[in-house]
This record gives C-alpha cells, sequence and structure tokens, in this order.
C-alpha cells in the first residue's frame, strides 16, 4: 500500500489526480498532517494534530515524526517542498519505507530563495527512492547533484486539473504576492501595483503581513483567497499574470498567460523560456507591465507537461505496488 502524504492546499491539488488515477488499480492511503488547517475541498483517510510550539516549522516535523504509522506501507509517496514532506519523507526513511518524490528536482541553489522550501528538497531527495520530475530540467538537477534512487520525468500533476478548462484573454491583470522573501519588501510590491494602469486584481494572502500591506491598497481590486477551481477560472481569463507563486508559473504556462515573476530567481527556469520574466526589483515592475502590454497573446508549448502526468507516474508504480 503507498500512503500518500500532503499537508498543504498546494499539496492536496497536485496529488489529486493520483488519487484518481490509483482508484481500483494501487491500494493507497491519504493522509493529511493538517499543515494548512484551513483547507477547503481536501479529502484523506486519516489525519493527524499539529501540536504547536514555540516555531510552526519546529511544531510541524515534531508533530509529523512522532505520529507516524507505516503498518502495512509498501511506500510513501510525497509531494514538493513542504515541511510536511520532508518531515514525513524523514520518518519513512527512518523506518526504512521507501519514498517517493512527486515534483522532484526542482531547484535555485540558494538557500534563501525560497526559504525554506529550497533547503528541504535538497535534503529530501538525498533520501529518496524514485524521483518523479516535472521536466527534464529537473532531472538534469537530480544528476548533477548525484542522488541515488530511480528518476522518471512525468511533468506536473497540477495541469491534470486543467485538461477541460477553456480559456481566453481577459482585461484583468491577476495578482498573488505573498511568500518570506518578499515579506520585508511587500509594501514597495504593494505601492506599484497600486500605481498599474490596468485592471488589476489582487487576491489577499492570509499571511498577516501580507493582509496588513494589501489593506492598504487604494487603486487596484482585492479579493479574499478562491477555492481552486474559481482560482484556475480566473487565470484561465485573464490578461496577464503578476505572481511570486511557483504553481501559477505552471497554471499559467499551460494557459498561455504571460506571467510577471516577482522574485529573484525560479527553480522553474523553463518558464523563462516564453512564458515568464523574473522581476527582481518592484521598480521594475511598471516597466516590464508595459513590455508585456505591447501583446500579451503567446502561443507555446507549456514546459510543464500535457496534463497527463498521473496516468504516467501510474504506468512507472503499478508494477511494484500494485499486488
Amino acid at each position: 500500500m503507498i500512503l500518500l502524504c500532503y499537508g498543504t492546499r498546494p499539496e492536496w491539488i497536485k496529488i489529486k489526480p493520483l488519487i484518481k488515477a490509483f482508484e481500483g488499480k494501487i491500494p493507497f492511503r491519504v493522509l493529511f498532517t493538517g499543515q494548512h488547517a484551513d483547507i477547503s475541498g481536501g479529502w484523506y483517510h486519516d489525519k493527524l494534530k499539529i501540536t504547536e510550539g514555540i516555531n510552526r516549522l519546529d511544531s510541524i516535523f515534531s508533530s509529523v515524526m512522532n505520529n507516524m504509522d507505516f503498518n502495512e506501507v509498501s511506500a510513501v509517496l510525497v509531494q514538493g517542498d513542504t515541511a510536511t514532506c520532508l518531515a514525513v519523507g524523514l520518518s519513512a526513511f527512518n523506518h526504512k519505507v521507501p519514498v517517493i518524490h512527486l515534483e522532484a528536482g526542482l531547484r535555485t541553489y540558494d538557500l534563501e530563495h525560497p526559504y525554506p522550501e529550497e533547503g528541504y528538497r535538497q535534503m529530501l531527495s538525498r533520501i529518496t527512492d524514485i524521483h518523479l520530475c516535472p521536466t527534464k530540467i529537473a532531472k538534469t538537477h537530480l544528476l548533477r547533484d548525484s542522488v541515488g534512487g530511480e528518476i522518471h520525468v512525468v511533468g506536473n500533476t497540477v495541469l491534470d486539473n486543467l485538461v477541460d478548462v477553456k480559456s481566453s484573454y481577459g482585461d484583468e491583470v491577476l495578482v498573488t504576492i505573498h511568500r518570506r522573501e518578499n515579506h520585508h519588501i511587500i509594501d514597495d510590491w504593494m505601492r506599484e501595483l497600486d500605481s498599474l494602469d490596468e485592471n488589476v486584481t489582487v487576491i489577499r494572502h492570509p499571511n498577516p503581513v501580507v493582509m496588513n500591506a494589501v489593506d492598504k491598497l487604494k487603486n487596484v481590486n482585492v479579493i479574499d483567497p478562491l477555492s481552486h477551481d474559481k482560482m484556475v477560472e480566473r487565470i484561465a481569463n485573464c490578461k496577464f499574470l503578476i505572481t511570486d507563486s511557483g504553481g501559477l508559473q505552471e497554471e499559467g504556462s499551460f494557459f498561455n498567460k504571460k506571467i510577471i515573476i516577482c522574485r529573484e530567481t525560479t527553480e522553474r527556469p523553463e518558464v523563462l523560456e516564453h512564458h515568464g520574466v523574473l522581476c527582481e526589483k518592484s521598480e521594475n515592475l511598471s516597466g516590464l507591465v508595459d513590455m508585456i502590454t505591447k501583446d500579451v497573446t503567446i502561443n507555446k508549448p507549456c514546459p510543464f507537461g500535457d496534463g497527463k502526468s498521473a496516468d504516467k507516474i501510474l504506468g512507472i508504480l503499478n508494477e511494484k505496488f500494485s499486488g
């Protein structure tokens, strides 16, 4: 039996296609660690409780590692680069349970960007038995790092959720900015967004630092977080994206949207070939918006897959874990 584990909303979105593909073909259970306690729509067999301590990340690790049950578990599948991902993987390693890493091989090679995710995914790669990479570049990173285990390129499962969604180019510029590395300059980003001559919609992130900055906006639309289905609809029909999110780089590329990435670097360099451009400083934002609005349309293959990743993963794992 494979134990599928998730703790955050993005993790749930990316393992959901696997649950559908595995049903009736591979024995599995789903564990929710509760890292994001307010997930809407998530489904699971079992749930862990996070016992709060002085440091939230430490609390996630201690709660997960002290409460894992690997009885009848043949392998653990974790997704991404969160505290849940590494904590579950490390606990499995301690119990000699094989680790399957979904979305393996993403790298910036800068432990501060993004922090702490870059450190988590590098550490997890050392104890992973089956690496499921979204792209060939991700595979190249793992080969460069000389990790053990099998390496497969399967695309990104987030795209499996998008294959039946129709898209167009509207006039809305959709914005999400929330990552830790932007918190100390969040007011600068908001000031630049407020000055844009565009139909800008900012999605309010629940982090208190972000909420405080967003609430100062005067000239843009501000909305509360959306369900994933509603968010996908907005992405599919927006004009272009301004974001520091990793997932939106993938979803935006699938819908052929141009993306201004408000970060110093990205662990998804494939996006920079056609769909994305880095905005390393807030003062560069208006110039990049002017450049993009000269022609917002684009028609290039999505570098992160074709929306059939779950079936590819099923084919890889079926022989090993179907019985």
